[in-house]
């Protein structure tokens, strides 16, 4: 039988990449929600609903009711995995191989690894995803180089900046340190405007860092802004070495993995995501507690651009 008990025990933290360890680790529904549920309440049990701090072992497995509410809790309720409606291990199981796959993984391998519909899979990914999103607290700093660039093919006819319909363009930002890219940062915009990029800069870009960007016309404006900011005239493979390696690094882990170019900030925001974590071992953990802080997201709401 199961018990609560409100002075948790530590919790195992689960690391690596090896599938073995991980089908040992999560055999059963139950050893699932154990592991929700010390995640979820390791500081504490607190009720979403009335803020009450005390509460009861319930019949059902895995939760907890509220003393002052009587609100019944589950391990997996306001998280990316309420009202899950397929088993918790196919659920950890995509988890981990989103989180572990070194270039991403599509859903269309997740339901040939799984045995679930490819739908439910794209719409579960694509929660997954959300928990991925680039962290705007932790800005660029130091030494940092900036650039607009494209997924698509070239379109014919058109020369420069000119994009095609079918192209996804977006901004990204490199801060380097002794020669070497630390940290990056990338958005998703429509069109290389001042407009669209000076966003990017606010969110991702400390204001006393030294920014170095091309001529572009769009960055004159956030120049006055950034006042460390330089200009100089894109001249590969002459400067900006670090950045356009970068990008071309991007490039050819997205396109590697994905056909089509669909939700472009979110494959964006899973590949920096992947690159952030420093312990590479704890990215399944990383992820799952992510997906426990966020509130739970109907596909209704899930973006179609």
């Amino acid at each position: 039988m199961w018990i609560l008990t409100f002075v948790l025990k530590e919790y195992k933290m689960f690391k690596g990449y090896n599938l073995h360890s991980f089908f040992k680790s999560f055999e059963t529904e139950e050893q699932c929600k154990d592991y929700l549920y010390d995640l979820k309440w390791k500081n504490g049990f607190v009720c979403y609903r009335c803020s009450h701090t005390n509460g009861c072992p319930s019949a059902a497995y895995a939760t907890i009711k509220c003393n002052r509410c009587k609100h019944i809790h589950s391990a997996t309720a306001q998280t990316l995995f309420h009202k899950c409606k397929f088993p918790l291990q196919s659920a950890f199981l995509m988890v981990f191989l989103i989180a572990t796959s070194k270039k991403g993984v599509s859903s269309y391998d997740l339901s040939r690894r799984t045995g679930i519909r490819r739908t439910t899979c794209y719409y579960f990914k694509r929660k997954v995803m959300k928990a991925m999103e680039q962290d705007e607290d932790d800005k660029l700093n130091g030494k940092v180089d900036v650039d607009e660039s494209s997924f698509g093919g070239p379109n014919p006819g058109k020369r420069g900046r000119s994009k095609a319909k079918t192209k996804k363009e977006f901004v990204i930002a490199i801060e380097m340190k002794k020669g070497k890219v630390v940290k990056a940062r990338a958005q998703f915009i429509t069109k290389a405007s001042t407009g669209q990029i000076k966003p990017f800069f606010y969110k991702f870009i400390n204001k006393e860092a030294c920014v170095r960007s091309d001529k572009w016309k769009a960055y004159d404006a956030i120049s006055l802004e950034y006042k460390n900011m330089i200009q100089q005239e894109s001249q590969p493979p002459k400067n900006f070495k670090l950045l356009h390696r970068e990008i071309m690094l991007l490039k050819l882990s997205i396109r590697g993995m994905y056909h089509s170019i669909q939700h472009t900030q979110e494959y964006l925001n899973e590949y920096y995501w992947r690159r952030g974590v420093t312990d590479k071992s704890t990215l399944f953990q990383t992820l799952i507690c992510n997906m426990l802080n966020l509130k739970p997201i109907q596909i209704k709401q899930l973006s179609l651009g």
